[in-house]
């Protein structure tokens, strides 16, 4: 078997964990419940849970990679005690990747869509209406959902089949970079419009009374629950990187800059569309109809609107095929690891399997909408979403939890050399409590509570 490919520097390790983490759930759905939950008290907790929560979770995902130099199932292989069981969690893992990619493209296809349509100018001098219809042709068409989500799966292979330092590094660091100063234009473009101050002040203004209004239970298992998701944890999707890099560096800071930008690039998102949004007179809404219907309508009324939206839209596409080529590494780093296959082989059966694994997602709002899954008003992508959000991330990161911190896994102290290991903030030894136990304990609550809440009654 040939030498395990690495990363050429620090950045490209940086700017790819970043693009895995920062995806289109930063755009549609921080900013709608940080404006819904209490503004800046919310992105205070928000950040909190972080600190608490995600960053241990991730460096615990970064210290099994580098410890093994491999992915998930053959690094749990590789570290548990001799008989253990816990690389079985590397199966539900790598579901849980297959499973993400599954929708996750279908949605990039969108995202591909849109923004061909606004840099042709399609939604110049559009109606609300007008606007609404083009979402409902789009999603109507199977036609147009499988063609986008087939060229987004083409691009990711091909750049994932053609090297880690050559191709995946080099193009992330690319789209990472255009992605921050799109995100920079667009958000001063948007705090000079006129009017723009009262969605400042939805969005960030601190609000005991919106912190309340849904009972403060509510807001903090809003932001515990953002913090956990946005990081990606609990399927492999950080360990890969961590595979890839040497010992130069401790990981408590490498994870920390990380957990930053991915929250820079939420928060900055907000700036962007609520101040927008506002200044043109417009009620903002949550999910996928912020973007495809409320924003279409605010770029074509504003001047240069078709250049503003172009841009939106592509450091939309950007946020899409980070995540998309992030995640396909992990399945193309499985693929190599347990069969030995070249990369360009794994890449194109991975992206065979992909395309056609997706083509469900797609044909779930049109061909098989009668299908509703789990519950009445459901769709492929909702059964496939709630594997991975309900049952994947919290149950891997749970598993992640123990496997590092108690001794029938690697143990506390095994995670703790390696954690420390090279220049950098350390993790202290007196943690030991906290990790061990009201980590599990935070992770295990997000199990439990996620999947009773979903299917209370409506």
């Amino acid at each position: 078997m040939k030498n395990r490919e690495t990363l050429g520097s620090r950045l490209g390790f940086i700017l790819l964990s970043a693009g895995c983490a920062i995806g289109l759930g930063n755009v549609w759905r921080f900013p709608y419940i940080t404006g819904q939950y209490g503004g800046g008290l919310f992105v205070l907790i928000y950040i909190l849970f972080l600190l608490l929560l995600g960053i241990p979770i991730m460096t615990m995902e970064y210290s099994i990679g580098r410890a093994t130099h491999k992915s998930i199932l053959p690094a749990y292989k590789d570290l548990e005690p001799e008989g253990g069981r816990w690389h079985i969690a590397g199966y539900f893992a790598m579901a849980g990747n297959y499973v993400l990619l599954m929708f996750y493209s279908v949605i990039s296809g969108w995202i591909l869509y849109y923004m061909c349509l606004m840099i042709t100018g399609k939604f110049e001098g559009l109606s609300t209406e007008a606007i609404k219809d083009i979402n409902t042709n789009m999603m109507a068409s199977p036609k147009i959902l499988v063609t986008c989500m087939l060229i987004i799966v083409a691009i990711t292979a091909f750049v994932c089949s053609q090297g880690l330092q050559n191709s995946v590094e080099k193009i992330t660091k690319v789209m990472m970079t255009a992605l921050i100063l799109i995100m920079v234009v667009l958000g001063i473009r948007s705090l000079t419009l006129p009017g723009a101050s009262e969605g400042l002040s939805f969005y960030l203004k601190p609000s005991v009374e919106k912190l309340t209004e849904n009972s403060l239970w509510n807001s903090c298992y809003a932001a515990l629950n953002q913090a956990f998701f946005t990081l990606s944890v609990g399927m492999g999707g950080m360990e890969i990187f961590g595979s890839y890099i040497d010992k130069k560096r401790s990981l408590a800071g490498e994870a920390i800059i990380v957990t930053a930008l991915d929250t820079f690039v939420a928060i900055t998102a907000g700036l962007i569309i609520f101040p927008a949004c506002f200044a043109y007179g417009i009620e903002p809404t949550a999910g996928p109809s912020l973007i495809f219907l409320t924003l279409p309508r605010v770029f074509s009324g504003m001047a240069f609107g078709r250049i503003w939206g172009s841009l939106f839209f592509l450091f939309l596409a950007f946020a899409a095929l980070s995540t998309m080529i992030g995640v396909f590494e992990n399945i193309q780093s499985f693929a190599i690891d347990l069969k030995h296959a070249d990369r360009k082989k794994a890449g194109l059966i991975n992206g065979i399997l992909l395309a056609v694994l997706s083509v469900p997602c797609a044909l779930g709002f049109n061909v098989w909408s009668a299908f509703e899954p789990l519950r009445a008003g459901n769709s492929i992508m909702d059964l496939e979403d709630f594997y991975v959000s309900n049952i994947c991330l919290p149950v891997g990161s749970f598993l992640v939890a123990v496997f590092c911190c108690w001794k029938f896994g690697w143990g506390f102290d095994n995670y703790l050399k390696e954690v420390n290991a090279g220049e950098g903030l350390k993790i202290s030894p007196k943690l030991k409590f906290y990790f061990k136990y009201i980590l599990p304990l935070f992770t295990g609550f997000l199990v439990v509570y996620g999947l009773v809440t979903y299917f209370l009654p409506q």
